[in-house]
């Protein structure tokens, strides 16, 4: 059933299945077997790369200077709008095969480029496809209020969205089409403010979806107090959020997603992760993978949190695992090497784990197979000769 059946000292192992025989074994001999990685924060269905705007963010110009020079999300959703599904399936699936080569078995993903209803209906129509068809986890997310639609004011787009976008979003639930799990909204200065968050975070609540939102980012919003008032499950990027918001979301257990690309590719402070985990809260890490941040591998995540977040390397395995399976609400299944849970592994070629983080950029030499529910789904073809 691609659950794990035993874990243990290997005597003990061999004596329980004596009698049983494998289709395959695995010489793990002088290596690491690790927990599939869990990558809890990316926005991966998109057309139009935007890769002319990073010549720009070396120059200076800030993330809002892009956005209002007609560049940003809206380039993104202008090339989005115009693909076919087809299209967005097809460069989907190349890079969640990319994310999963990287060690990434269970990724989130998000809508957010299509900010009207079809364009985000056909989205999280390319999610569900790949959930249905491929040998890795996806938890779906709905972002259509992700940025202001041109010709829309912030409370427009918030009406809409609530009158329109989510009833309908229930529809396609109740109808079996389109199974969601997350509601995002991207609470920010000049975005949607306090007030419009809370509304579209609680009415996607009442139709059953977890609140896992960005929040904090470029300015300080209380974005973080607000997520632990609704019950949210997760809030991402927290770069300016206020002591207040950490406390309050570590009495909450609201995890806070760290996003060490975004920080270093948009050179802002970076999060207060040391804060963070000595007051208590669940701190879980993401690749934010998207046309601004172009980051696949969540080992290189790691390295990142690790030096310019001051993460331990346990800490920051933790947060690449079973904190960012919680994250997602599926630390029960996911996230670590346990009796009952889904078989999802990772076997590295060295006999330290922490060469994972260590080596930075090393992974595709590491990694020597991905496992995701007892099926090898990936094996380095150098496996064994390194």
């Amino acid at each position: 059933d691609g659950c794990i059946k035993a874990v243990g000292q290997a005597d003990v192992i061999r004596n329980q299945f004596s009698g049983a025989t494998f289709e395959r074994i695995i010489d793990c001999s002088g290596k690491c077997v690790l927990p599939g990685l869990v990558d809890a924060h990316t926005h991966p269905v998109w057309a139009g790369d935007r890769v002319h705007e990073f010549a720009m963010k070396l120059a200076g110009a800030s993330y809002m200077e892009i956005h209002q020079a007609g560049g940003g999300i809206h380039f993104t959703v202008e090339h989005t709008r115009k693909a076919t599904e087809e299209e967005l399936f097809n460069t989907f699936k190349h890079r969640l095969e990319r994310m999963r080569r990287a060690g990434s078995t269970l990724v989130e993903c998000k809508s957010g480029y299509g900010l009207n209803l079809e364009t985000e209906l056909k989205m999280l129509r390319v999610i569900e496809r790949a959930k249905q068809s491929m040998d890795i986890g996806i938890s779906s997310t709905y972002c259509g209020a992700h940025s202001v639609p041109k010709g829309k004011t912030a409370t427009e787009a918030t009406d809409d969205i609530i009158n329109n976008h989510l009833p309908k979003l229930k529809e396609l639930k109740l109808s079996g089409e389109i199974h969601v799990n997350n509601i995002d909204v991207f609470c920010e200065k000049g975005v949607f403010d306090l007030d419009s968050t809370r509304r579209i975070l609680q009415a996607g609540k009442d139709i059953g979806l977890q609140i896992n939102f960005h929040g904090d980012e470029l300015h300080p919003m209380k974005s973080a107090e607000l997520g632990a008032e609704l019950g949210a499950r997760a809030i991402s990027h927290l770069e300016e959020v206020s002591d207040e918001g950490i406390t309050a979301m570590a009495r909450a257990k609201c995890a806070a997603v760290l996003l060490p690309t975004t920080a270093y590719m948009l050179r802002l402070k970076q999060p207060q992760a040391r804060k963070m985990l000595e007051e208590g809260v669940i701190v879980a890490l993401g690749s934010d993978f998207n046309p601004n941040a172009y980051c696949f591998s969540m080992p290189m995540v790691m390295h990142l949190a690790c030096v310019n977040m001051k993460m331990s390397m346990n800490e920051a395995l933790a947060a690449a695992t079973i904190n960012a399976a919680y994250a997602l609400g599926k630390s029960d299944t996911h996230g670590s090497i346990e009796t009952g849970k889904q078989g999802d592994l990772l076997i590295i070629n060295s006999s330290r784990w922490e060469h994972l983080i260590y080596q930075f950029g090393g992974h595709e030499a590491l990694i020597d197979y991905v496992i995701v529910k007892g099926k090898v789904t990936y094996q380095n073809e150098r496996c064994g000769t390194m």
